[in-house]
């Protein structure tokens, strides 16, 4: 426990001033990329003070004139602190609407454009969260999303939620498959122990959605990219196409 106490430690150093700063200017001055930045920082911050390192790996050089739409396997609640960072910009994120209620965190999402998704399983729902994400982009923001819609109890890649797709397809904004590792055994589902360790994160290179006919096909081309850079166990032996055809909701994180 005591990483996850030097981490609990530098997010209360650091994030309540930079709450009771950069909170108040936000709403003066209506733009919240200092407060995003900060909050950034604050993340990277903790998670070296926890022993947490990260191995990056990028392979391709990305267009700072262009908006992406970031699509990630899910393994940890590290993996949000490890990932947000190292995007380059800003990034909104696809989250359960329950998390916006939470006092000054769901504020600041409401004001970093964060997009909230029910996960009733309605269509209507799944509607409304792709037509906010299409104004998010429009708006200049990238769009991180964690592609299996919740994290994998075993650190197995499961199959892929629809909303993204639709939004990639819908709006051809290019896709970054990211894939990341090692959190899976920092901090299991279920607990609040952390230990210290590597975290491996791979971003590929981004992906057309103009280019594949299907929604299917642009599926399997991400899980695909995703399963190249993550150890053979995390998606080894899963049946063929699993996740091509068979996606519900519309990709959360929490």
């Amino acid at each position: 426990m005591l990483a996850a106490l030097r981490i609990l430690f530098v997010y209360n150093l650091f994030g309540i001033p930079a709450a009771m700063i950069g909170l108040p200017w936000t709403l003066i001055s209506g733009d919240i990329s200092m407060l995003y930045r900060w909050a950034m920082w604050i993340a990277h911050a903790g998670l070296r003070a926890g022993g947490i390192r990260i191995e990056v790996t990028r392979r391709a050089q990305l267009d700072p004139a262009k908006r992406y739409i970031f699509l990630s396997n899910h393994v940890s609640n590290l993996d949000p602190p490890v990932l947000l960072p190292l995007i380059p910009g800003r990034a909104s994120v696809f989250l359960k609407r329950s998390l916006m209620k939470l006092p000054v965190i769901g504020y600041a999402m409401r004001l970093g454009d964060y997009i909230p998704v029910d996960r009733d399983g309605r269509v209507e729902s799944a509607k409304e969260s792709v037509t906010q994400a299409v104004r998010v982009l429009k708006s200049g923001l990238n769009i991180m999303s964690f592609v299996e819609g919740t994290r994998s109890r075993d650190g197995r890649l499961q199959p892929f939620k629809k909303g993204p797709f639709y939004l990639a397809k819908e709006t051809g904004a290019p896709v970054v498959p990211v894939s990341i590792w090692g959190t899976e055994s920092m901090m299991k589902k279920g607990s609040l122990k952390i230990y210290p360790g590597t975290a491996h994160v791979t971003f590929h290179e981004p992906l057309d959605p103009t280019a594949f006919a299907t929604r299917e096909e642009l599926v399997a081309a991400v899980r695909k990219s995703i399963e190249s850079a993550l150890p053979e166990w995390m998606w080894q032996g899963r049946e063929q196409g699993k996740g091509t055809g068979r996606e519900q909701g519309s990709g959360v994180s929490h």
